[in-house]
């Protein structure tokens, strides 16, 4: 049994980099960190207001001594943790990046969580322990699972910390769904009163709860606010965004920064829009052909995701 553990959470970016004898680039984890001795792919946490790949460019070069690019995103995934030597329970959200080397030199990072840097072939990959979402993202089963929480805490999509001016800030990982229907509607929803965006049209989707995953949390959230059921096609990207000084329902300026995955979801049974979570975020729910698009209101978000339409 766990004992009563604080909960915590963070955003990771990761690359993914293979050479062209099909090695891979891993580091290990050194003895202070959390999982001494496991191995994992180049990356950590995102910095508040940064973007997850500038993030994993700046981690890469600090753990491996290598300048990367990256190239593409090839998954976004969730865990949760417990840590009893630390007393915390922690939620990451990772962001695996597909990334290539553009200089530098392989060598050992001199300071930090890990302690060695080194190009992997794949049967010496899978002699490795490595770390669950490191096995994940290469397709190959894991030495070891994660210690998980007897009783998870309860914690909201994001977490309120006070930041270096004393402000509060808070980081919010949040999945939102591109959703159409076979006639090629867009499913949308209007932003409630007394939230950034009150009034216009925003894409379904929210906050990942403590423990969940992003492809079960945005069929949970287009449910609640919308009625429909759908089904995941594709990972469409990531953005990130920063406001300083956003005022919401807390109704004191936060320094806000989001990052958001957008999917490309089919609803293949449309039925007549309905918010259930009405105390929500979301006020309503409709249907729209692309020409009725045009002309509504919507947030920046919403008109950057259905550009990929």
């Amino acid at each position: 049994m766990t004992p009563a553990l604080e909960p915590l959470r963070r955003i990771a970016a990761y690359g993914i980099c293979t050479d062209s004898a099909g090695s891979v680039l891993l580091v290990r984890a050194a003895a202070h960190a959390a999982n001494p001795g496991s191995w994992s792919l180049p990356g950590g946490g995102v910095d508040h207001g940064e973007h997850p790949e500038a993030a994993v460019i700046r981690e890469t070069l600090a753990e491996t001594g290598l300048a990367i690019a990256v190239t593409g995103l090839r998954d976004v995934l969730s865990d949760l943790r417990a840590l009893p030597h630390r007393s915390l329970a922690l939620h990451t959200d990772r962001l695996l990046y597909e990334v290539k080397v553009t200089g530098g030199g392989l060598r050992d990072a001199m300071a930090g969580d890990t302690d060695l840097a080194r190009w992997a072939t794949p049967s010496e990959v899978e002699q490795l322990a490595l770390r669950p979402f490191t096995a994940m993202a290469l397709g190959l089963p894991a030495a070891r699972a994660d210690l998980r929480p007897d009783n998870p805490p309860e914690l909201p999509s994001f977490l309120l910390v006070p930041g270096p001016d004393g402000r509060p800030r808070a980081q919010r990982f949040a999945a939102y769904a591109v959703a159409t229907d076979p006639g090629g509607r867009v499913l949308l929803t209007r932003v409630s009163e007394g939230y950034p965006g009150a009034g216009r049209w925003h894409l379904p989707g929210g906050g990942i709860d403590f423990g969940e995953q992003p492809g079960p949390a945005l069929m949970r959230e287009l449910t609640e606010e919308t009625g429909q059921r759908g089904r995941l096609l594709a990972l469409l990207g990531v953005a990130s965004h920063r406001d300083e000084a956003q005022i919401g329902p807390e109704g004191y300026p936060i320094d806000w920064h989001g990052v958001r995955a957008f999917y490309r979801v089919m609803v293949d049974n449309p039925v007549a829009p309905r918010v259930y979570d009405t105390a929500g975020s979301t006020c309503e729910a409709c249907w729209f052909t692309p020409s009725e698009v045009t002309g509504l209101p919507l947030t920046e978000v919403t008109s950057e995701a259905l550009a990929t339409l």
